[in-house]
């Protein structure tokens, strides 16, 4: 088997490219997803349980789906219908923070149910509001236990962000299969691309475990 590395070179500034758009599609949609899953995960939370009842929902539907049939939901019907036009962009970033959002719903959900009630307790004996307890001692203290997930959950919608490549987003899985096409080539093009998402997990681990030790030692 003969492998052409000049295929690679050709296509080097598509790949980077592609790189660049997958990190952007993933920083997105993990950023989102955050800030929906922390009002998600509350919401699931509550006393009340008709209240807490659309969150459930909410996260099961999600995480019970497949998300490229969500992301083909979003981008030829959710889309064009507030749109009015397909956006492989818009729909991919949608698509991945809704989906993110259901998964660290449940990880904010655990984080905080692993505080003692008594901390809680004890932010109100001091004339703290629930949100003040919240915003002030729960969630710090919620928050470093809940890196790892998170972490976990970045690099897992690091690599679904390759499933944008079925609606034509320009990242990094959508140049491979170009290049794969081009050239009717199979290993240069996805071990390429395998190589770059092998190096990406990798940068983000280190960085997440660092960012552990760092919060660990405070």
């Amino acid at each position: 088997m003969d492998f052409r590395f000049d295929i690679i070179m050709d296509y080097a500034p598509y790949l980077l490219q592609g790189t660049l758009i997958t990190i952007g599609l993933s920083l997105a949609g993990i950023v989102i997803g955050t800030i929906l899953g922390l009002f998600i995960g509350l919401g699931k939370m509550m006393r009340n349980k008709y209240l807490a009842f659309p969150f459930t929902v909410y996260i099961t539907i999600f995480r019970g789906t497949p998300l490229l049939v969500q992301v083909l939901l979003i981008h030829f019907g959710v889309v064009p219908l507030f749109i009015g036009e397909t956006n492989a962009v818009a729909a991919t970033i949608i698509a991945l923070s809704l989906n993110a959002a259901a998964y660290i719903a449940e990880i904010f959900r655990a984080g905080i149910a692993s505080i003692d009630k008594g901390q809680m307790e004890g932010a109100r004996s001091l004339g703290l509001s629930h949100v003040q307890s919240m915003r002030y001692i729960i969630l710090p203290q919620a928050f470093k236990r809940m890196i790892p997930p998170l972490g976990n959950e970045f690099i897992v919608l690091l690599k679904d962000s390759s499933l944008a490549s079925v609606i034509a987003a320009p990242e990094l899985m959508y140049w491979g299969r170009a290049m794969s096409s081009q050239y009717f080539r199979t290993w240069e093009p996805y071990l390429s691309a395998a190589a770059i998402y092998l190096v990406l997990t990798l940068v983000i681990s280190i960085l997440l475990h660092r960012l552990e030790r760092r919060l660990t030692t405070e």
